[in-house]
């Protein structure tokens, strides 16, 4: 089916969202259509955090509209803090979805709740991860455990919030693929916020760019471009070429 012709999943009207006297989004204006693989990027500070918040209806736009026709959306943050000592087993987190009883210290070794999660971890290679203690996860691994927990309720569609950050490259890597996965054979549709600018290439087929407002958006190839980066981060950024080809980056953002 065409593009214009899938059904919108997630339509953000007109956005223009206030702190006090500070604007941090403007004129914010998507389209997400079922299937879409979107990727959100912009500098730091440019209010994509704060988009997704409005978007999830933790915040309440100043000006504009969301419009929400998905059935389930699914959310994964950037980080979720925790304390390496806290005794608590994978079971025993995702337990805090799937059942109003709290399995705390103890989640079921048997039943339907167990081989409901199980079933979920297996699905993105986990499974063999649901006893052991979170703290002892690494950052690839308990990445894996957060998507997981969105996967629950079944969404169709899913927002991903920076889900590399504190992942290495060969765990980089294997998530790369699990978002395959998800998007061409799980059918969800995917909004995402990226600062890496070679996976947003390599992953989307729409990306919206926004410093405070929406810069441009469209493919990749259209987006992705010198011009286009340096009018939403205000300089020229950097270019990368390899065997894969160009890749964009930029460079005030390289520590």
């Amino acid at each position: 089916m065409p593009h214009a012709d899938r059904p919108a999943l997630l339509e953000v009207q007109d956005i223009g969202v206030d702190y006090g006297e500070r604007t941090v989004l403007q004129n914010i204006s998507i389209t997400l259509r079922q299937g879409d693989f979107a990727c959100l990027i912009g500098p730091n500070g440019a209010g994509k955090s704060t988009l997704f918040k409005t978007i999830m209806g933790l915040i309440t736009p100043t000006r504009g509209r969301v419009v929400s026709h998905a059935r389930q959306i699914g959310y994964v943050p950037q980080q979720l803090p925790l304390d390496p000592a806290l005794p608590l087993t994978v079971a025993e987190f995702l337990s805090l979805k799937v059942s109003r009883k709290r399995f705390w210290f103890g989640a079921p070794k048997h039943g339907e709740i167990r081989q409901r999660m199980i079933a979920k971890l297996d699905e993105i290679g986990a499974s063999h991860l649901i006893d052991r203690r979170l703290g002892r996860l690494s950052g690839g691994e308990f990445q894996r455990i957060l998507v997981a927990y969105a996967l629950l309720n079944d969404p169709d569609l899913l927002l991903l919030d920076e889900p590399l950050t504190g992942v290495d490259i060969r765990g980089g890597v294997s998530f790369d693929g699990l978002l395959h996965h998800l998007h061409d054979h799980r059918g969800i549709t995917i909004l995402m916020v990226s600062h890496d600018l070679h996976l947003v290439e390599h992953l989307s087929d729409v990306v919206y760019c926004i410093n405070r407002d929406l810069c441009c958006h469209g493919h990749p190839n259209t987006v992705l471009r010198p011009d286009n980066l340096a009018r939403a981060y205000g300089h020229m950024p950097g270019m990368v070429q390899d065997s894969g080809g160009t890749a964009f980056f930029p460079i005030r953002d390289i520590r």
